[in-house]
């Protein structure tokens, strides 16, 4: 009797080798899937302690597993349960009734926990456990504080926010008292402060979060000013302290993807990408007054173009030469539309922001021998599509064989170019007229 089973196995502890050992004990054969770091990150587990490398390792030396897998992709059961034969499939009680879809493929037997511990406790009761305050605006704060919910080992400890047509009193010159002592006494109570305040003061509050020692995870830009980013990594390094930027963009293990196989050259040599980022806005007569004749007016390149540059660089780097802005203005002179042309060597970049301008909000990297295709919303997409002239080599993408990533490949006739055939993994390929 073949039997799998599947876990992240973080700070292995007594419950995995309790469950390693029942499981062990239902056949002859134990297949153990071990996620990985870019499935653990994609699912929300943000705080695995363990390398990939390490879980696996404590797992071998168990003594239970005959064999030991990596689980990198939603789906990869199924996959797996009809690769090895598997006869059983186990998973801890706490899952009950999620997996029976698979009992079409093998038995599905719910093993209870051992009580009293686990990965999420151990790490909350040790030094990974962080109090985090969040200051900002209130629709910023209530999203991150629900978000927050999903991440083992921090939680918030302080919310300091106020309405979205306040936002003027964050203004420095305008913070009430009432405001400055809340904020001292969340500097004074946390580990961390996360900066969500209007863009104009980020370099405000980094700034007093950094000089109280704390650790600081801003929004994006960290600050409207070259000097003021150089003031707050200075204050950061001389403080021992952490000062992150907040873009989903740099965190999404499917950008990451794409930067790996653009730069692998299945495409040939990269001659430009195309990013459009857009955001709906209220209308101008809900703006208040105050905004419109301060510096909270919105611009499209100060809340936006962070995106699109983040990829241009991380694609061609930091070396270009001339910038091109294109910038069409509202009322009071507001920002809207923006197309930035920046041209590196043989290269350039065809960016697009926009704020209550609808767009397509997609990304093509596009190259010598064919072009990759990120679907709306590109800087937070869970899949890409690769589209080239000739068949890649798919051990660039990490898979041995067309099978070992889908095992469902069909013909397909047309233009080598032509609309791809529709794949439910991370990545699809359309190469030379053949689907994978």
């Amino acid at each position: 009797m073949r039997v799998i089973t599947y876990g992240t196995f973080d700070l292995f502890h007594e419950g995995h080798r309790s469950i390693l050992e029942r499981a062990k004990a239902l056949g002859d054969y134990l297949i153990v899937g071990v996620t990985s770091d870019s499935f653990d990150q994609a699912r929300g587990k943000l705080n695995v302690v363990d390398t990939l490398a390490t879980r696996m390792a404590n797992v071998e030396r168990s003594g239970y597993a005959n064999r030991i897998i990596v689980e990198e992709q939603s789906g990869q059961k199924i996959l797996d349960i009809l690769k090895y034969r598997v006869d059983i499939f186990v998973v801890g009680s706490d899952w009950q009734g999620t997996f029976d879809y698979l009992q079409e493929y093998c038995k599905v037997q719910y093993l209870p926990r051992s009580p009293g511990i686990s990965s999420t406790l151990l790490r909350e009761n040790s030094c990974f456990g962080l109090r985090i305050g969040a200051i900002g605006i209130q629709s910023l704060i209530a999203c991150f504080v629900a978000e927050a919910k999903f991440v083992s080992g921090v939680h918030v400890e302080c919310e300091l926010s106020i309405p979205d047509v306040e936002m003027e009193c964050f203004l420095p010159n305008r913070r009430k008292d009432s405001l400055k002592s809340e904020w001292d006494r969340l500097l004074k109570s946390v580990d961390v402060v996360y900066v969500a305040t209007p863009l104009c003061t980020h370099f405000c509050y980094a700034r007093e979060a950094l000089l109280a020692g704390k650790h600081v995870l801003c929004e994006k830009p960290l600050a409207l000013h070259t000097h003021q980013v150089q003031e707050l990594y200075d204050l950061a390094k001389s403080g021992k302290t952490l000062l992150l930027e907040a873009l989903i963009t740099a965190c999404a293990p499917v950008f990451d993807e794409v930067l790996t196989v653009a730069k692998s050259g299945m495409i040939g040599r990269i001659k430009m990408v195309q990013a459009t980022v857009t955001k709906p806005l209220q209308s101008s007569e809900n703006i208040s007054s105050s905004a419109q004749n301060s510096k909270l007016l919105p611009s499209s390149v100060s809340e936006l173009g962070s995106y699109p540059l983040f990829a241009a660089i991380k694609l061609f780097g930091i070396d270009f030469g001339d910038v091109h802005f294109t910038t069409f203005r509202g009322d009071a002179n507001m920002d809207l539309l923006t197309k930035i042309e920046v041209l590196f060597d043989s290269a350039v970049a065809c960016l697009t922001v926009g704020l209550g301008v609808q767009a397509k909000g997609d990304m093509v990297v596009a190259g010598t021998k064919g072009y990759l295709y990120i679907p709306a919303p590109w800087w937070k997409s869970s899949s890409f599509e690769v589209r080239c002239l000739v068949p890649p080599k798919l051990s660039l993408l990490g898979f041995r064989s067309v099978a070992d990533y889908n095992p469902r490949m069909k013909s397909h006739v047309g233009h080598p170019l032509s609309p791809f055939w529709p794949s439910k993994g991370k990545i699809a390929l359309n190469c030379g007229g053949t689907d994978y």
